[in-house]
């Protein structure tokens, strides 16, 4: 028993190092092996591990003092007493410190949980601040750039006002023309017709003085 102890308090020891200290991929082998040994079935079996362990300390520290009564009653405490109080001392302690450092590799596996968390975010909240400046910047650049655009829009928006109001005289101008191309087509449409008119007419006498002539022939 008390030889188990001590390989079991060796490698508890062990575990506690190597999660205090980083010694390359063995912490994060350490990490794992706490990791699997809380979930599944792990728990449990560390929870009656530790009972039994509880007791037997309360069993060993029971003997203890029971020993030590015995010898304050006779007043002398034989060799095989002395022996078994020894036994039962040595057994307590290792006990006590096999659950002691079961307690730390517990806090430490917690603590350093929360610091990986904790840098994982903190790598989060860097990446997500450096991305926020880029974009800030690449808002200030396209700000920059829509406020020269907006400077050329509203050149252009003089030069095309003033094409408008060029093109508006120019379209008066041939609006002018055109009413008075349409005046003179009409005063040629009238005349034209006054034309006829006086054609008709002079067919009509035309006609008469044939009529005449042939009368008097």
């Amino acid at each position: 028993m008390i030889q188990l102890l001590f390989l079991v308090v060796l490698a508890e020891a062990a575990v506690a190092l190597l999660l205090m200290v980083k010694f390359g991929p063995l912490r994060e082998a350490a990490m794992r092996g706490v990791e699997q040994a809380k979930t599944g079935k792990g728990p449990a079996t560390v929870k009656t591990l530790a009972c039994t362990l509880s007791v037997i300390l309360m069993s060993s520290v029971a003997s203890i003092l029971k020993i030590q009564n015995r010898g304050l009653k006779l007043g002398t405490v034989s060799p095989m007493d002395q022996v078994l109080w020894r036994t039962h001392l040595l057994e307590a302690s290792l006990i006590g410190f096999t659950l002691f450092l079961a307690f730390v590799i517990d806090r430490l596996h917690h603590y350093l949980r929360k610091l990986i968390t904790l840098r994982k975010a903190a790598n989060t909240s860097r990446e997500e601040a450096e991305k926020l400046q880029m974009e800030n910047r690449s808002f200030r650049e396209k700000e920059e750039k829509s406020s020269s655009e907006i400077k050329k829009l509203h050149q252009e928006i003089a030069k095309l006002n003033e094409s408008m109001k060029k093109l508006k005289s120019e379209s008066e101008d041939h609006e002018r023309k055109a009413l008075e191309a349409e005046a003179h087509v009409n005063a040629l449409q009238k005349q034209s017709e006054e034309l006829l008119l006086e054609y008709d007419r002079l067919l009509e006498d035309n006609q008469i003085l044939q009529s005449q002539l042939h009368y008097k022939g």
